[in-house]
């Protein structure tokens, strides 16, 4: 790696001084994004009835991708390699292991956190009723998403681990490192990879983008000081597929 990208300082804990990529790189990307996002909310729902949930899941596999390919067409002169995105080596199973319990520990404490953010703008209540309401909107809403079969569901796996590596690399890998660089101050960039992140969802409504950009914040926290995506990318993918089995048990319950 090109070491005039990063300076440690006493905590050992990296400074971003150079930025990983032109600036250009970084706004067509968040362009694609965005743009991704607003056609998403209107298209997703049409896709799926017209042509089936696989084309949709191969599709956004295909895409994530090629923003990774992306990304390492803007770094690789630099001298940044997509694995000094990721950071973090393992090199015994205890380190696999303790990457894992890193995972698991984030993700219950994430939930209780996510939990609060639901309550506050009204998505979940102490109210049976209204929860049930809430449920059913979510389904129907989501509904488009979840697998059916054993076909859709190892394609649907293979869409999670994806999200799971792809989304940490664009997301807390290059933007969080670039927005640091930027702007010299790791709170800003963990922020402002957040609201990318949230707005990049755009088919689960305005509601679901701020949870989701709380979400991305936490994952940004999460890989500045564990100075790893690995923690990351294990508790992303492992989520977008709990949540899609959790989907389907909604959605079976509910008929």
């Amino acid at each position: 790696m090109d070491t005039t990208l990063l300076q440690t300082s006493s905590t050992d804990q990296p400074r971003y001084h150079r930025l990983l990529a032109p600036w250009w790189h970084t706004a067509l990307l968040i362009a694609i994004f965005l743009l991704a996002s607003a056609g998403q909310a209107h298209t997703l729902g049409g896709i799926v009835e017209h042509h089936g949930r696989l084309p949709l899941y191969i599709s956004t596999i295909i895409f994530e991708w090629i923003m990774v390919g992306f990304i390492w067409l803007g770094i690789h002169r630099r001298g940044i390699r997509l694995r000094d995105l990721v950071g973090g080596r393992w090199k015994s199973p205890e380190d696999v292991l303790l990457d894992i319990g890193i995972a698991l520990g984030f993700w219950m404490a994430s939930l209780l956190v996510l939990a609060a953010v639901r309550y506050a703008l009204g998505l979940v209540s102490f109210n049976e009723a209204k929860n049930m309401q809430q449920a059913r909107e979510i389904s129907k809403a989501l509904g488009f998403l979840i697998p059916q079969g054993m076909r859709e569901m190892v394609v649907f796996t293979a869409l999670a681990v994806t999200a799971g590596f792809c989304e940490e690399l664009i997301f807390r890998g290059y933007l969080q490192k670039q927005f640091h660089a930027a702007t010299r101050n790791a709170w800003v960039a963990i922020a402002l990879q957040g609201i990318l992140f949230g707005a990049g969802h755009g088919y689960q409504g305005v509601r679901y983008m701020i949870v989701i950009g709380v979400y991305g914040i936490l994952f940004g926290i999460l890989a500045y000081w564990r100075r790893s995506l690995r923690p990351g990318m294990i508790t992303h993918a492992w989520q977008d597929f709990s949540s899609g089995l959790i989907l389907r048990a909604l959605s079976n319950h509910l008929q």
